[in-house]
């Protein structure tokens, strides 16, 4: 069972305890500086984080480690209420040299088809586009 303790600490300010660790949700009124992340935000960092952990463990099993490897993700959000994210676009990039794109991709392609359970909520509410990116170093 997954367990998220929500504690207001004033204003628009919470934090949230979690088993293995802490993080704080922010979403200030005022125009004060933020002292954490908004909730949407941590959706989409959710989507990167599962992938970006499968990817990093199949590239290892596979033999297949990069330089570098960096996800961003972007959405729109819809105009009516409750907003929520649409077109959401995942994008996959790689940095290095003498790539092995087939176990790559491979790897990519596993994580968003099979094991990114955060990836498959999102397809439940939204379409998501995939892309890849090499860039040589």
């Amino acid at each position: 069972m997954a367990k998220i303790e929500l504690t207001w600490k004033g204003n628009m300010l919470f934090d949230a305890t979690h088993e293995d660790g802490k993080f704080t949700i922010d979403a200030p009124m005022d125009g004060s500086e933020s002292r954490g992340m908004r909730p949407k935000a941590l959706m989409l960092s959710s989507l990167a984080g599962c992938s970006g952990l499968d990817i990093v463990s199949l590239l290892k099993k596979m033999r297949a480690e990069v330089d570098d490897f960096k996800i961003t993700t972007t959405a729109e959000l819809t105009e009516e209420h409750p907003k929520i994210f649409k077109d959401v676009v995942v994008t996959y990039q790689f940095f290095g040299k003498d790539f092995k794109k087939d176990k790559i991709q491979k790897s990519v392609d596993l994580s968003v088809n099979r094991y990114c359970g955060v990836m498959e909520m999102f397809r439940k509410f939204t379409d998501v586009t995939i892309k890849v990116e090499y860039i040589e170093q």
